[in-house]
């Protein structure tokens, strides 16, 4: 039994991790709204090495159309602009000397439709990788009838592992309704 328990395990990490990926790839698109994670990709050059955006600056969201940025160091301003400028998030930056605003543009109805539709292609993803942990705990339970498991206790783990996939899939389900609703909110 201990084996059966193992493949629960496995299977459910996995899954955790795919919706934990899939949580952390929807934060990163862009909703209209202020979001200081749209930032986590951006890295700034800071004495040689890139250091991510929140390592040299603080970033808050005084508003919900305004993201700021305030370097711990004046002299950063022009890197940390760079590095916005460089980066796929696609919004200028305006400084005033010593704190950068990032201005967040409404969204067209064209935009909103297709964010919806890079959110789905997101969950997919992390659907497809939850039914691949699936199937994996499910040949690894059809492998152990071969080291001495009974069928009844491997149609059971069958089962149990199906109600664990089940589980993630609605996570799965529950954060893309969540973003699919933030990205149509005008």
């Amino acid at each position: 039994m201990a084996e059966v328990k193992e493949y629960y395990k496995a299977a459910e990490d996995k899954m955790s991790q795919a919706v934990s990926h899939l949580d952390d790839s929807l934060a990163h698109i862009r909703a209209g709204k202020a979001n200081v994670r749209i930032l986590d990709p951006i890295r700034v050059d800071y004495y040689g090495s890139m250091t991510p955006l929140s390592g040299v600056a603080t970033i808050t969201t005084p508003d919900a159309r305004t993201i700021a940025i305030q370097p711990w160091e004046k002299k950063l301003i022009g890197e940390i602009e760079k590095a916005i400028m460089n980066s796929e998030i696609g919004i200028t930056p305006e400084n005033n000397g010593e704190i950068i605003r990032l201005c967040i543009p409404p969204l067209t109805e064209d935009r909103r439709k297709t964010l919806v539709k890079q959110a789905r292609a997101e969950g997919e993803d992390a659907k497809v990788s939850v039914r691949n942990a699936r199937r994996d705990a499910i040949e690894g339970l059809k492998k152990e009838i071969k080291n001495g498991l009974s069928e009844d206790v491997e149609k059971d783990a069958e089962s149990e592992v199906q109600k664990i996939h089940d589980r993630y899939i609605k996570k799965v389900d529950e954060l893309l309704a969540a973003k699919e609703k933030e990205i149509m909110t005008v």
